[in-house]
C-alpha cells in the first residue's frame, strides 16, 4: 500500500519576531526544486554510462543526448562508434514481443550480449529478457523456472525478488550464470540446483541444506535477498559456496502498518556482541557430478576483508574467493570477526584439504580502500597483497608456498585501491590509486601501472581530474570517463600505455547553464589538530550576494567505511545541497578525520574504538566551518545546522547533544545510535568487540546517543521507517525514550512501512526537512504544505514510463 506519513512531535517553536522573519511563497520552494536531480538530470547530455566490454573486445554503452538515450558499440580496434541497434525498430518489435508499452527514447536497456554468430543479440530491460533478430523481431527469454513439487502438476516459477530500496534487501535475479553461460544455479528449499539454459532440464547439486542452515544463502542481517552466493570456476565445471549457518543467530521482527492483522516480518539478523553470529562451511560443488566437496577447515566468520557483508557485490559473485585457472585450487581469505586478522588459505578442490599460506594481523582493522586487496597468481606461485603497514596502502608480492615477502610493488604517497587487471605474462599490474598526484585533490582517483617488481610505475590518465575506470578483461584497452566536480565528464577509449585511442563522449552541460545553474566550490580547511588538511565541496545560493550573512547546514557522514562528500566527479545534482543552498543557506560537506582513502593513521584517527566511533568527526566540522567563517563575512557561524542519513544521522544526533551550542539545529534520518542494536559485523570491524564487565557496563555505552540525551539545546527531528531492514526503527525509539525521559522538546517522524530509503515518502521528507531548516535556521516561515513532484513523476522523469533505471 502507499506509505502514509504521520508525524509526532513535542512542538516547541522558537520565532523571530515577525519584522524579521522572512516569508517563503511556494514560488521559492518551485525555484528551489529546480536543483532537484530529477529537474536538471535532462539538461546534462551525452554522461555515458553502462560501460561494458562485450566477448570480442568491443564496447557497448549508453548515450543519452536531448532525443533520449542512444545504445552505442565502439571498437577500439578499428577506432569506430555506431549505434548497437535502431532504437525505433527495437521499441517495436520489443513491444509485439512483450504486449506492453515500450519507449524508444527510454528503452532502459541494461545488457547487451551480442550472439557469436553476429546473427542477432539479447537484451535485459530490467523487466524482461529478450533475444531480437537483428532489431526487429523479439522474442521473450524467461528466468529459470521451478519444476513442480512432489505431488504437484503444476510448474511455478522461483519467487520473484522483493523490490527494495538499494543496499537493502537486494534485488538481484535469483540465479547465477555460469561464465559460458549455458548453466545457472539458483536455490530451492535451502538447496543448490542448476539448469540448463538451453533445455531447461534441471538438477539438484546438494540435499542437505535445510531451514537456517541452506546453501548460498544471502543474509548479513541489514541485506539479504534471494540470489545464490556463488563463484563459478572458469571452465563452468565446479563451483565454490558456503552453507550458511543461522541456526543459532538472534532475529529481528518488524511489524508493517496495516488496517488487517498484520504479516510478520522475521530473518535471522545478527548484533554487535551476540555470543552466537551467523558461519559459514566452505564447499566446492562439481557440477556435472553434483559431488560436494566441503573443505577441511572449521566453520569461518561470516566476513569478508574489506566489505560489512561475505560478498560485496550480494547475490551476483562472490568475493575474496579465487579459483585457479584449472579450477584444481581454490584460494581464498578468512576474516576475524572483528577483522584484525587475514589469513590467505588454498585448497584442493578435489580433496578439501586447505593450506594456511600467510597470516596478517592489524591492531586496529584491517583494509578498506577497495572491495579486494589481493590477487591469487598460481600459475607463478605467487599472490599479491595489498597492506597499509607503511601508512599508505600498498601492493606486494609474496611466495605462494612459503608465504614469505619477495618485494614491494607499489610505491609513493597515495593509497592503492582496486586492482583492476593483472597482466600474468607480462608482469604488470594495473590499479587505481588516490592522492598520489601532488597538488591535486587528494580524493581525485587515477589509473596507473607497474612491473611486479616494483619498476616502472606510470600515471596512465594525466587529466587532473577524478577518473572512473572500466579495463577490458585482456587489458589491451580501457574506458576512462574523468570530471571533477566543476568540471563535466569527458569518455575516452585508451590503450595500455595510456594513449587516447577514441573519444567517446563529452557531457554537454550548456542546458544546465542556461537554466541557471552554478557549480559548487570544492574546499580545504584544516582539521581540529589545526594542521591536518581537510577536503570538502561547499554550495552557495544561485543567487548568491556577498553582502549578506548565510546560516550554514552541514551534511555530515562519519564513515569510517567511506565519506559524506562522495567521488570528486561531475553531477548536476549532489543529493538537495544546491535546492537547499537556494532557500537561502550556504551548504557545507567536509571529510573528516576517520574517513578512508586517505593514510592508515588519517582513518584510524577518532575511529577505532568505541570511544572514538563516538567522535563522527564533529570536531572536525566545527573547525572547518570556523575556519571558513573566518574567510568569508558571508558565513553566519552563529547559525548553524546538521543533518545525515543512516550513520550521518547518528552524527547529527551526537552533535546536537556534545555540541548543543555551536549546531543549532539537527535533522537526522534513519539513524544508527546505538551500534549494539545494529548488524555485527559494522561497528565490530571499527569499534572492536563490545565487552561488558562485571557490573553489566559495556565499552559500547560510550558512543550510543542515548546516554546524551539530556544535554540538547536546539531543534532537533529524527526520522525513520518503520519497517527499516537495514538500521531498525528501535534505534531511533531509543532516543526518543530518553528524551521524553529527559524532559526534552524534539520532533520525531517516523514513515509507515518505509525501509531504510523512503521510497514514496522521500518527497514528503525532503519538503519537511526544508520547513526546519527554514523555520529554525534561517528563521523564516515556510510556505504552508509545498507540493513537491510526486515520487511517481520523479521515476518518470529520471527513468521513464517503464520506471527501468537508466
Amino acid at each position: 500500500m502507499r506509505s502514509v506519513s504521520i508525524l509526532l512531535t513535542s512542538l516547541c517553536v522558537f520565532t523571530l519576531p515577525l519584522a524579521a522573519q522572512q516569508v517563503y511563497a511556494a514560488h521559492d520552494y518551485s525555484q528551489a526544486e529546480r536543483w532537484m536531480s530529477y529537474n536538471v538530470h535532462s539538461l546534462v547530455h551525452h554522461t555515458i554510462g553502462g560501460v561494458e566490454y562485450l566477448p570480442d573486445g568491443r564496447i557497448f554503452y549508453r548515450d543519452p543526448g536531448a532525443g533520449g538515450v542512444v545504445y552505442m558499440v565502439a571498437n577500439p580496434a578499428k577506432g569506430t562508434m555506431a549505434p548497437a541497434f535502431d532504437n525505433a525498430k527495437l521499441a517495436a518489435a520489443l513491444k509485439t514481443a512483450s504486449k506492453r508499452a515500450v519507449d524508444a527514447a527510454r528503452l532502459n536497456v541494461e545488457s547487451y550480449t551480442p550472439d557469436v554468430s553476429g546473427s542477432g543479440f539479447s537484451v535485459d530491460l530490467g523487466w524482461g529478457k529478450f533475444h531480437c533478430v537483428v532489431d526487429t523481431l523479439c522474442a521473450v527469454v524467461g528466468p529459470p523456472e521451478q519444476p513442480a513439487q512432489p505431488g504437484d502438476k503444476t510448474v511455478v516459477p522461483p519467487p520473484a525478488v522483493k523490490p527494495a530500496p538499494p543496499g537493502v534487501r537486494r534485488a538481484k535475479a535469483p540465479f547465477d550464470l555460469s561464465p559460458d553461460k549455458k548453466l545457472a544455479v539458483f536455490i530451492r528449499d535451502n538447496n543448490l540446483w542448476v539448469r540448463t539454459e538451453a533445455t531447461g532440464e534441471e538438477r539438484q547439486l546438494t540435499t542437505d541444506g535445510v531451514k537456517d542452515f541452506g546453501y548460498a544463502t544471502d543474509n548479513a542481517g541489514w541485506t539479504h535477498s534471494d540470489a545464490p552466493i556463488v563463484l563459478w570456476s572458469a571452465d563452468s565445471k565446479k563451483i565454490a559456496t558456503f552453507q550458511l549457518d543461522q541456526r543459532k543467530t538472534g532475529m529481528l521482527y518488524l511489524v508493517p502498518v496495516t488496517n488487517r492483522h498484520p504479516e510478520l516480518e522475521a530473518w535471522h539478523y545478527p548484533l554487535v556482541g551476540d555470543k552466537d553470529v551467523t558461519m559459514i562451511e566452505r564447499v566446492v560443488i562439481d557440477v556435472d557430478a553434483a559431488k560436494v566437496v566441503r573443505l577441511k577447515m572449521p566453520p569461518d566468520q561470516h566476513r569478508s576483508t574489506e566489505c560489512d557483508d561475505v560478498s560485496c557485490k550480494g547475490g551476483s559473485g562472490w568475493d575474496d574467493v579465487e579459483f585457479a585457472p584449472d579450477g584444481k585450487t581454490l584460494a581464498f581469505v578468512s576474516t576475524s570477526r572483528d577483522h584484525k586478522d587475514e589469513w590467505l588459505r588454498v585448497a584442493d578442490t578435489a580433496t578439501g584439504d586447505v593450506r594456511e599460506v600467510f597470516h596478517d594481523h592489524v591492531d586496529t582493522y584491517y583494509g578498506w580502500q577497495s572491495n579486494v586487496n589481493w590477487k591469487y597468481l598460481p600459475g607463478s606461485n605467487e599472490f599479491l597483497w595489498c597492506s597499509e603497514k607503511s601508512d599508505w596502502a600498498q601492493f606486494y608480492l609474496y611466495d605462494l608456498t612459503t608465504g614469505k615477502l619477495k618485494n614491494q610493488v607499489t610505491h609513493g604517497d597515495g593509497p592503492v585501491q582496486d586492482l583492476l587487471h593483472v597482466d600474468e605474462k607480462n608482469r604488470v599490474i594495473y590499479f587505481m590509486a588516490a592522492g598520489k598526484e601532488k597538488g591535486e585533490d587528494p580524493y581525485f582517483q587515477h589509473y596507473y601501472r607497474v612491473d611486479f617488481d616494483g619498476k616502472k610505475q606510470e600515471l596512465l590518465t594525466p587529466e587532473v581530474a577524478n577518473h572512473t575506470i572500466t579495463s577490458a578483461k585482456d587489458g589491451s584497452s580501457f574506458v576512462d570517463v574523468y570530471s571533477t566536480v566543476d568540471t563535466p565528464q569527458t569518455a575516452v577509449v585508451r590503450d595500455s600505455s595510456g594513449k587516447v585511442l577514441l573519444t567517446l563522449a563529452k557531457q554537454d552541460i550548456a542546458p544546465l547553464l542556461a537554466a541557471g545553474w552554478k557549480a559548487p566550490t570544492p574546499i580545504t580547511v584544516m582539521a581540529r589538530d589545526g594542521k591536518t588538511p581537510l577536503d570538502g565541496i561547499l554550495w552557495k545560493p544561485t543567487t548568491f550576494d556577498p553582502a549578506k550573512k548565510y546560516p550554514v547546514v552541514d551534511y555530515v557522514y562519519p564513515g569510517p567505511q567511506d565519506g559524506g562528500c562522495g567521488p570528486r566527479s561531475f553531477s548536476a545534482a549532489h543529493i538537495d545541497h544546491q535546492a537547499m543552498a537556494d532557500l537561502g543557506f550556504i551548504v557545507v560537506c567536509i571529510d573528516g578525520m576517520g574517513n578512508p582513502h586517505r593514510t592508515k593513521s588519517f582513518h584510524d584517527a577518532h575511529a577505532s574504538t568505541p570511544e572514538e566511533m563516538g567522535d563522527d568527526t564533529i570536531p572536525d566540522q566545527i573547525a572547518g566551518i570556523k575556519e571558513l567563517a573566518s574567510r568569508y563575512a558571508w558565513i553566519d557561524v552563529e547559525r548553524v545546522g546538521i543533518w545525515g542519513h543512516s550513520g550521518g544521522g547518528n552524527a547529527t544526533v551526537s552533535a546536537m547533544f556534545h555540541f548543543p551550542d555551536f549546531f543549532k539545529v539537527g535533522w537526522a534520518e534513519s539513524g544508527n545510535h546505538d551500534n549494539r542494536d545494529y548488524e555485527d559485523d559494522w561497528d565490530e570491524r571499527w569499534a572492536g568487540l563490545e565487552v561488558v564487565d562485571k557490573d553489566g557496563k559495556s565499552n559500547y555505552d560510550v558512543h550510543a546517543n542515548q546516554n546524551y540525551a539530556k544535554n540538547l539545546k536546539g531543534h532537533l527531528m529524527m526520522t525513520h521507517g518503520t519497517m527499516d531492514d537495514n538500521v531498525p526503527p528501535s534505534n531511533t525509539l531509543l532516543v526518543a525514550d530518553a528524551l521524553i525521559k529527559a524532559n526534552k522538546d524534539f520532533d520525531l517522524l517516523m514513515i509507515p512501512n518505509a525501509h531504510h530509503g523512503y521510497g514514496e515518502a522521500s518527497q514528503y521528507v525532503t519538503r519537511r526537512r526544508w520547513d526546519y531548516f527554514v523555520r529554525y535556521l534561517a528563521g523564516g516561515v515556510p510556505p504552508v504544505d509545498y507540493q513537491m513532484t510526486s515520487y511517481e513523476e520523479v521515476i518518470k522523469k529520471l527513468y521513464g514510463p517503464s520506471g527501468g533505471e537508466e
